[in-house]
Protein backbone atom coordinates (compact mmCIF):
# COMPACT_ATOMS: atom_id res chain seq x y z
CA UNK A 1 0.00 0.00 0.00
CA UNK A 2 1.31 3.14 -0.80
CA UNK A 3 1.14 6.18 1.78
CA UNK A 4 1.03 10.11 1.09
CA UNK A 5 3.01 11.78 3.44
CA UNK A 6 2.24 15.56 3.35
CA UNK A 7 2.34 16.84 7.09
CA UNK A 8 2.56 20.69 6.13
CA UNK A 9 -1.39 20.33 5.83
CA UNK A 10 -2.26 19.32 9.16
CA UNK A 11 -2.79 22.92 10.35
CA UNK A 12 -4.89 23.89 7.68
CA UNK A 13 -6.90 20.53 7.82
CA UNK A 14 -7.24 21.53 11.46
CA UNK A 15 -7.76 24.97 11.27
CA UNK A 16 -4.87 26.14 13.75
CA UNK A 17 -4.04 29.70 13.71
CA UNK A 18 0.03 29.46 13.17
CA UNK A 19 0.52 33.03 13.86
CA UNK A 20 -1.30 36.37 14.66
CA UNK A 21 -1.78 39.05 11.74
CA UNK A 22 -1.59 39.26 8.08
CA UNK A 23 0.28 36.08 6.63
CA UNK A 24 1.27 38.52 3.41
CA UNK A 25 2.41 41.35 5.79
CA UNK A 26 4.79 38.60 7.53
CA UNK A 27 5.83 37.32 4.01
CA UNK A 28 6.95 40.87 3.30
CA UNK A 29 9.56 40.90 5.91
CA UNK A 30 12.74 39.01 5.26
CA UNK A 31 12.22 36.71 8.34
CA UNK A 32 8.35 35.60 7.27
CA UNK A 33 9.33 35.44 3.36
CA UNK A 34 10.79 31.47 3.05
CA UNK A 35 7.95 30.96 0.55
CA UNK A 36 8.45 34.30 -1.64
CA UNK A 37 9.88 33.46 -4.82
CA UNK A 38 9.65 36.88 -6.21
CA UNK A 39 10.02 40.44 -4.90
CA UNK A 40 9.19 43.75 -6.69
CA UNK A 41 8.79 47.25 -5.44
CA UNK A 42 5.36 47.13 -4.74
CA UNK A 43 4.19 43.32 -5.00
CA UNK A 44 5.81 40.15 -4.92
CA UNK A 45 5.18 35.94 -6.14
CA UNK A 46 4.61 33.72 -3.12
CA UNK A 47 3.79 30.26 -3.00
CA UNK A 48 0.31 29.44 -1.60
CA UNK A 49 1.48 26.96 1.44
CA UNK A 50 -1.81 24.74 1.27
CA UNK A 51 -1.65 24.70 -2.79
CA UNK A 52 -4.20 23.19 -4.91
CA UNK A 53 -1.79 21.71 -7.90
CA UNK A 54 2.02 22.24 -7.55
CA UNK A 55 3.24 25.99 -8.45
CA UNK A 56 0.46 27.72 -7.36
CA UNK A 57 1.61 30.67 -6.62
CA UNK A 58 -0.03 34.15 -5.59
CA UNK A 59 0.72 37.51 -6.87
CA UNK A 60 0.44 40.13 -3.82
CA UNK A 61 0.89 43.99 -3.42
CA UNK A 62 2.92 45.03 -0.40
CA UNK A 63 0.65 47.58 0.89
CA UNK A 64 -2.22 45.88 3.22
CA UNK A 65 -5.22 46.39 0.81
CA UNK A 66 -8.69 44.42 0.38
CA UNK A 67 -9.35 44.86 -3.08
CA UNK A 68 -7.90 45.97 -6.40
CA UNK A 69 -9.77 49.08 -6.36
CA UNK A 70 -7.98 50.50 -3.44
CA UNK A 71 -4.25 49.99 -5.27
CA UNK A 72 -2.46 52.55 -7.06
CA UNK A 73 -1.71 52.94 -10.21
CA UNK A 74 1.92 51.80 -9.88
CA UNK A 75 0.87 49.01 -7.79
CA UNK A 76 -1.89 47.92 -10.38
CA UNK A 77 1.08 47.66 -13.04
CA UNK A 78 3.48 45.81 -10.98
CA UNK A 79 0.84 43.09 -10.13
CA UNK A 80 -0.25 42.94 -13.46
CA UNK A 81 3.29 42.23 -14.68
CA UNK A 82 4.08 39.62 -12.24
CA UNK A 83 1.00 37.94 -13.32
CA UNK A 84 2.37 38.33 -16.81
CA UNK A 85 5.71 37.01 -15.33
CA UNK A 86 4.52 34.31 -13.09
CA UNK A 87 2.01 32.73 -16.24
CA UNK A 88 5.60 32.56 -18.03
CA UNK A 89 7.24 31.02 -15.37
CA UNK A 90 4.79 28.40 -14.79
CA UNK A 91 4.59 27.78 -17.81
CA UNK A 92 8.74 26.95 -18.40
CA UNK A 93 9.10 25.14 -14.76
CA UNK A 94 5.76 22.80 -15.16
CA UNK A 95 4.62 22.88 -18.86
CA UNK A 96 0.65 22.81 -17.63
CA UNK A 97 -1.52 22.34 -20.02
CA UNK A 98 -3.60 25.48 -18.62
CA UNK A 99 -3.49 28.32 -16.11
CA UNK A 100 -6.26 29.55 -13.37
CA UNK A 101 -5.83 32.98 -12.56
CA UNK A 102 -7.90 34.98 -10.10
CA UNK A 103 -8.60 37.41 -7.01
CA UNK A 104 -11.41 36.33 -4.57
CA UNK A 105 -12.44 39.58 -2.68
CA UNK A 106 -14.39 39.08 -0.20
CA UNK A 107 -15.51 36.00 2.13
CA UNK A 108 -18.49 35.19 0.02
CA UNK A 109 -16.39 35.04 -3.32
CA UNK A 110 -14.14 32.36 -1.58
CA UNK A 111 -11.59 35.08 -0.03
CA UNK A 112 -9.07 32.91 2.59
CA UNK A 113 -7.37 36.43 3.22
CA UNK A 114 -10.37 38.50 3.36
CA UNK A 115 -7.64 41.52 4.40
CA UNK A 116 -5.24 41.52 2.13
CA UNK A 117 -5.93 41.24 -1.71
CA UNK A 118 -4.07 38.82 -3.65
CA UNK A 119 -4.22 37.08 -7.42
CA UNK A 120 -4.14 32.95 -7.42
CA UNK A 121 -2.35 31.48 -10.65
CA UNK A 122 -2.63 27.34 -10.37
CA UNK A 123 -1.04 25.02 -13.49
CA UNK A 124 -3.33 22.50 -14.70
CA UNK A 125 -3.01 19.65 -16.53
CA UNK A 126 -5.45 17.84 -18.94
CA UNK A 127 -6.69 15.21 -16.22
CA UNK A 128 -5.51 16.66 -13.24
CA UNK A 129 -8.55 15.89 -11.49
CA UNK A 130 -7.97 12.48 -10.49
CA UNK A 131 -10.50 10.02 -8.18
CA UNK A 132 -8.15 11.08 -4.83
CA UNK A 133 -10.08 14.66 -4.96
CA UNK A 134 -13.07 13.29 -6.48
CA UNK A 135 -13.42 10.36 -3.62
CA UNK A 136 -10.82 10.98 -0.90
CA UNK A 137 -11.21 14.47 -0.80
CA UNK A 138 -7.75 14.53 -1.13
CA UNK A 139 -5.03 16.46 -3.12
CA UNK A 140 -1.58 14.85 -4.24
CA UNK A 141 0.99 16.79 -4.85
CA UNK A 142 4.35 15.11 -6.04
CA UNK A 143 6.99 18.41 -5.17
CA UNK A 144 7.70 19.63 -1.53
CA UNK A 145 6.62 23.51 -1.37
CA UNK A 146 10.65 24.05 -0.97
CA UNK A 147 11.48 21.94 -4.17
CA UNK A 148 9.02 24.14 -6.09
CA UNK A 149 10.75 27.19 -4.31
CA UNK A 150 14.26 26.45 -5.61
CA UNK A 151 12.80 25.16 -9.04
CA UNK A 152 10.77 29.24 -9.28
CA UNK A 153 13.24 31.27 -7.81
CA UNK A 154 15.95 30.98 -10.45
CA UNK A 155 13.13 31.37 -13.52
CA UNK A 156 12.03 34.46 -11.91
CA UNK A 157 14.90 36.24 -11.25
CA UNK A 158 15.92 35.71 -15.32
CA UNK A 159 12.78 36.75 -16.46
CA UNK A 160 12.01 40.11 -13.88
CA UNK A 161 14.73 41.05 -11.51
CA UNK A 162 13.97 41.28 -8.03
CA UNK A 163 13.46 44.99 -6.92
Amino acid sequence: MDRLWSPWRLPYVTGEKAEEGCVFCRACTAEGGALVVHRGAAAFVILNKFPYNNGHLMVVPVRHVSDLASLSRDELVEVAQLVQASESVLRRAYAPHGINVGANIGKPAGAGIVDHVHVHLVPRWNGDTNFMTVVGETRVLPEALEDTARRLQPLFDALVPPA
